[in-house]
């Protein structure tokens, strides 16, 4: 087994990196050479074997010298969905703990489908009603997210919804025998419905271009641009129109304005918030952690009353609302809600359906969330009321999250069926708990009273602990198909590295965890 693993090992996809990088402690080419040897010297634990290979997706770097090193596996060159790992080391390069996800072997009889991929393809179309335009694009890979592989189809269908907004569907069939596996959006959003120009006169960075001024932001690098209410399958990082204007000053601060930068302002202002709250409190450079910067599109669609992150485009859209009683959705809760999908997307990458959908769809909350408390403006107050400026009284709520008639308080065997948007309830209402505990209590005027599915008391530990303890275990933790028994394990390893596994912190995680039926 060994010998084969090494064979595998030579021919990995691996950046290219300076002849010296990888002798260089501390860095990261030293931890991914390091991650390779581990993977070779610990093949069991990670269920490697012949015909695999590793992709690199993340590095972490910890401040004594640690690293957690994340890699998308393939078999026989064919993607394994469910089949990514985490090598955790210490500074010295040492093995010490594996994350994985649910495959525990990814090999399967053969690579060779018997359903054509024209088939996969129909069925997933048929299986998309309302989505425009569609198209259709077939995947060969080796599914492997419930535990057992198979070759698949997995078919991704793009278009657009009845407004011109981002429409996608994710269907999974079997290559053997055409059976459907799986079937889930792929389009990751809030759905919101009231959408404004949120807070006040603010500053926003602007470049200085031939005539005036641009809203390109010259610090964090993106540019905020007029969709023209194309529709968003026709979006591209080079379309739409750069805003611009001759004195500098943006937008009237109306609801369902003439003026089409108005929109723009909060658009453009809040995507800098969300940078600067990834990079100040996470040391994260960007959504991918690469610098590259997103383009941000207002005025996308036909009275689309949404908004939402494109992976494919790297690009936030936000539509114009209905044109009734929504304006756009740039608030800043929710522009941050869907900039954390792209994190979610470059890190665990959980798949967005049963468990781990939820968990995806929470991470956003929580995360969005935190970007309204890290900006904390006078006029968006920061709370534990997710779209409560675009959607009032508010679309989630975090201490009783069934409260809105639909999602989790707690854990149970049926949480997984939910829509995604529901099941986050269970995440949601933990990272209260943990953050302010339960019971009674008002936090900057607003009054919440949480319960426990099992009871308890318990005390918070402030929701900036609580999302270090998140951020960390998403990044270096969770995988693809983390569900939430798996998401208190996560979140116990990074309270133990942040706080020590015998600290109040740690104790918290796992009271809340506790406090919502995740055992």
């Amino acid at each position: 087994m060994a010998a084969a693993v090494v064979a595998a090992l030579a021919a990995l996809a691996i950046p290219a990196a300076p002849a010296a990088a990888s002798t260089t402690p501390g860095t990261r080419d030293a931890a991914v050479a390091q991650a390779l040897a581990n993977v070779a010297d610990h093949a069991e634990a990670f269920g490697f074997g012949p015909s695999q290979e590793l992709l690199v997706k993340d590095v972490v770097l910890d401040a004594d010298g640690a690293s957690h090193v994340r890699f998308d596996r393939t078999y026989r060159g064919l993607p394994v969905i469910g089949g990514d790992l985490v090598v955790h080391q210490d500074a010295r390069g040492r093995f010490t703990d594996a994350s994985r996800a649910a495959a525990d072997d990814p090999t399967v009889k053969s690579t060779v489908p018997v359903v054509p991929a024209q088939i996969g393809a129909a069925n997933a179309l048929s299986l998309s009603p309302g989505i425009q335009n569609a198209v259709s694009s077939p995947e060969l890979v080796v599914w492997a997210a419930d535990g057992t592989p198979r070759l698949a189809w997995r078919t991704t269908v793009e278009g657009s919804g009845e407004h011109g907004e981002p429409a996608g569907r994710i269907v999974v069939s079997d290559a053997v025998t055409g059976e459907q596996i799986e079937a889930y959006d792929a389009a990751q959003q809030a759905t919101g419905t009231g959408n404004s120009e949120y807070t006040g006169r603010i500053t926003v960075d602007t470049t200085p271009v031939t005539g005036g001024y641009t809203l390109t932001d010259p610090v964090r690098g993106h540019v905020t641009k007029d969709a023209n209410n194309a529709s968003s399958g026709t979006i591209s990082p080079s379309s739409g129109t750069r805003f611009t204007d001759a004195d500098n000053v943006w937008g009237d601060g109306r609801k369902f304005s003439t003026d089409r930068a108005t929109a723009a302002v909060d658009a453009h202002a809040n995507t800098a918030w969300t940078y600067d709250y990834y990079r100040n409190v996470h040391s994260r450079n960007g959504i991918r952690n690469d610098g590259v910067a997103p383009t941000v599109f207002v005025h996308v669609g036909t009275r689309w009353d949404n908004a939402q992150w494109s992976p494919s485009c790297f690009c936030m859209l936000s539509g114009d609302g209905n044109g009734t009683k929504d304006p756009e959705q740039v608030d800043l809760d929710t522009m941050g809600h869907e900039m954390t999908h792209g994190v979610t997307g470059a890190t665990a990458g959980l798949i967005y359906r049963g468990e781990s959908g939820g968990l995806n769809e929470s991470t956003s909350d929580i995360l969005g969330t935190m970007v309204e408390w890290y900006a904390n403006n006078s006029i968006d107050t920061p709370d534990y009321l997710f779209s409560d400026q675009s959607t009032p009284p508010w679309l989630r709520r975090f201490d009783k999250p069934s409260l809105d008639g639909g999602s989790a308080d707690c854990w149970s065997s049926t949480v997984g069926n939910l829509d995604v948007h529901y099941s986050s309830g269970v995440g949601n209402h933990w990272f209260y708990l943990a953050s302010e505990g339960s019971g009674s209590k008002t936090v900057n005027g607003v009054a919440y009273n949480s319960p426990t599915c099992n009871g308890s008391t318990v005390t918070g530990i402030g929701n900036q602990k609580a999302a270090r303890i998140w951020y960390r275990a998403l990044t270096v933790y969770m995988t693809s198909t983390t569900n939430y028994k798996a998401a208190r394990t996560a979140t116990l390893n990074a309270a133990a590295d942040l706080y020590k596994a015998d600290s109040p912190e740690y104790r918290t995680v796992a009271a809340a965890w506790s406090a919502v039926g995740v055992a």
